[in-house]
């Protein structure tokens, strides 16, 4: 099955990813399509598998402690006051993390939610930007290689 993540992880390895922000030892961290909370990022595996159990133990243990060292990045970079994890694989059933920084500048009614609870519209209203991204992806990919 192809899935939108195949697609991505195939784009990557090609060079013409455009989000990718760097080679992790499990595979590819991008931004998000969509920056309505700046940083939001993804962790594509690579090879790309349908599920997180689908992983044996040690490349299991591998993917999550790259999740986590995306997160700190995230932190470190910019000056979120949590990272949410999250794991779904509903609409597109091939593994793949979301890594989304929380701001306290956040509306106080979404920044306790989940972060899908903003408005699709909003959410779709600030679209990945290679120009306005790239110093943050470069910011990001340095405070990554450096916990690696």
């Amino acid at each position: 099955m192809s899935t939108l993540i195949h697609e991505r992880v195939a784009a990557a390895q090609a060079g013409t990813n455009l989000t990718v922000i760097c080679r992790m030892p499990s595979g590819w961290a991008v931004l998000c399509d969509v920056q309505f909370l700046r940083g939001y990022a993804l962790l594509l595996p690579d090879p790309v598998v349908p599920d997180l159990n689908a992983l044996d133990q040690e490349h299991r243990a591998q993917y999550l402690l790259d999740m986590a060292t995306i997160g700190d990045a995230l932190l470190e970079v910019t000056g979120a006051f949590r990272i949410n994890y999250e794991i779904l694989g509903n609409l597109h059933p091939a593994l793949h993390a979301h890594i989304i920084p929380r701001y306290m500048t956040e509306p106080e009614d979404l920044r306790t939610r989940p972060a899908f609870f903003y408005d699709k519209d909003f959410r779709n209203s600030i679209k990945f930007d290679y120009e306005r991204d790239k110093e943050l992806m470069k910011q990001i990919a340095a405070a990554i290689q450096a916990r690696l």
